[in-house]
C-alpha cells in the first residue's frame, strides 16, 4: 500500500491536492491518524489553514478557496469513499475526467483507493493520531 500510495501520489503530480483528496477520504472515514498525518503534510506542502479549516465544507466554501480541478478530485474522492448508493455517479465520473487526463485520472482513483484502505485499516485497529508503531 505504500508503493501505490507513493506512485499515485507522484502520477497525480500535485503534492498539495493529493494531501487534500487523502484528508477529505479521513474525514469520511473518521480515521483520526491518517487525518492528523495528512494535515501535518498538507501544512508542508503550503495548504493554509483556512482552505484545511473549509475543506470538510468546500461544496459551500465557493469558488474562491478550492478551484474547479481540486472541487472535481474532492466529489470523485466523496464519490469513490461513499459507495452507499452503488457507482461513481456518471456526472461526478465525467466532471473529473474534464480536469484530469487519463493518467493522472487513474493516479487519482488509486490514490483515493488506497487512503480508504490505510483509513479502514487504521480505525478497525484503533490506531491513535501520531502513534509511532501500528
Amino acid at each position: 500500500m505504500r508503493s501505490l500510495s507513493a506512485v499515485a501520489k507522484r502520477g497525480l503530480g500535485d503534492p498539495a491536492l493529493a494531501e487534500l483528496v487523502q484528508i477529505r477520504a479521513s474525514q469520511l472515514n473518521g480515521c483520526a491518524f491518517c487525518l492528523d498525518m495528512h494535515l501535518a503534510i498538507a501544512r508542508e506542502h503550503g495548504v493554509d489553514e483556512h482552505r484545511l479549516g473549509l475543506l470538510a465544507v468546500w461544496r459551500e466554501a465557493g469558488d474562491e478557496v478550492f478551484d474547479d480541478r481540486e472541487r472535481a478530485a474532492l466529489a470523485l474522492t466523496e464519490a469513490v469513499t461513499v459507495l452507499t448508493d452503488g457507482f461513481v455517479p456518471d456526472e461526478v465520473y465525467e466532471t473529473a475526467v474534464k480536469h484530469f487526463d487519463d493518467a493522472a485520472l487513474a493516479h487519482l482513483v488509486a490514490l483515493i483507493t488506497v487512503i480508504n484502505s490505510w483509513n479502514r485499516l487504521m480505525v478497525t485497529r484503533r490506531i491513535p493520531p501520531g502513534a509511532t508503531e501500528w
